[in-house]
């Protein structure tokens, strides 16, 4: 087992709070402090300057973190190598989803995961895609579900299954009862928008781009972080929006919603991604053959 104070110490400082780190490292802040500590106490020199509610590294943390980070990356290889001869799947696993596929998704995929592999600790954060791909980059999570495109060829990046966006309304709006809709009518109505640096705002955006048409130019009545609160602003007629099929199962079967397809078609990719060179543990290697085999099932339903 790798030194505790250490995968402690690494964790502070790659977060660099010992709130977050005790919230990661499912401690409490105090023993997250003592631990620090203890380390301080055993090199005889502090690892964190800690001034005006911030910390940051010291000369001396800055050494320990760079052996840190090769000692516990060694340590978790060679117990990797162990496990596959032994068969067993187990430890933490870190998954991020972008906010329609966290919510909407991905609960029942690691509900599947986690019953074929109940040994193995699976930790979800859900943000916009933004923020996914930067704990990506940052090596916060061991893996990225996005709805949205992906720029940083650092990353693999690896399709899993088309998503339909739709044009969203109330049952009586005058939109409702088309067969399909041109994007130049999205125009004519108040719009209901997810925020900047989400997927599907980016993607809406890209997609009227396209038809030469202007994200600009919409009537914006608002903003929300979450599809849930947009499909509650449009059932109760503060205008329109285009949101994931997959989040309107429920209000569709009470009508409280109604749903129709843009003219074309508006589809995006869910896709996964995950940093090129880092190192797989067991559980990210079977995760990742489990969720291929996931959009596999899809694409064939499909």
């Amino acid at each position: 087992m790798a030194d505790r104070r250490l995968q402690v110490f690494t964790t502070v400082a790659q977060l660099l709070s010992f709130t977050k780190a005790a919230e990661t490292l499912h401690m409490t802040q105090p023993a997250v402090t003592f631990q620090i500590r203890q380390l301080e106490e055993y090199f005889n020199t502090r690892l964190f300057d800690r001034a005006h509610n911030r910390i940051t590294l010291t000369t001396a943390g800055k050494l320990v973190k760079s052996y840190g980070d090769r000692i516990i990356s060694e340590y978790r290889e060679m117990d990797n190598e162990i496990r596959k001869l032994t068969g067993d799947v187990l430890g933490p696993l870190v998954i991020g989803a972008s906010t329609t596929i966290g919510e909407y998704v991905i609960p029942g995929v690691l509900g599947e995961y986690q019953a074929r592999f109940p040994q193995v600790t699976v930790r979800l954060y859900v943000a916009n895609t933004m923020g996914v791909i930067h704990m990506v980059e940052s090596n916060e999570i061991d893996i990225g579900i996005v709805e949205g495109p992906v720029g940083n060829k650092n990353l693999v990046t690896e399709v899993c299954w088309t998503d339909e966006l739709v044009l969203v309304t109330p049952p009586e709006h005058p939109l409702a009862g088309d067969t399909t809709v041109e994007p130049q009518k999205i125009m004519d109505y108040p719009f209901i928008s997810r925020e900047e640096g989400s997927g599907t705002r980016e993607v809406i955006s890209n997609y009227l781009r396209n038809h030469e048409l202007a994200f600009s130019a919409i009537d914006l009545a608002m903003e929300f972080g979450s599809p849930e609160s947009i499909k509650r602003a449009v059932a109760a007629g503060l205008g329109i929006s285009v949101l994931s099929v997959a989040t309107l199962d429920k209000e569709l079967s009470l009508n409280l919603l109604a749903k129709t397809s843009l003219n074309p078609a508006l589809t995006r990719p869910f896709s996964i991604v995950y940093q090129r060179q880092k190192f797989r543990l067991r559980a990210m290697e079977e995760f990742l053959l489990f969720i291929q085999e996931h959009c596999e099932r899809i694409s064939s339903e499909s």
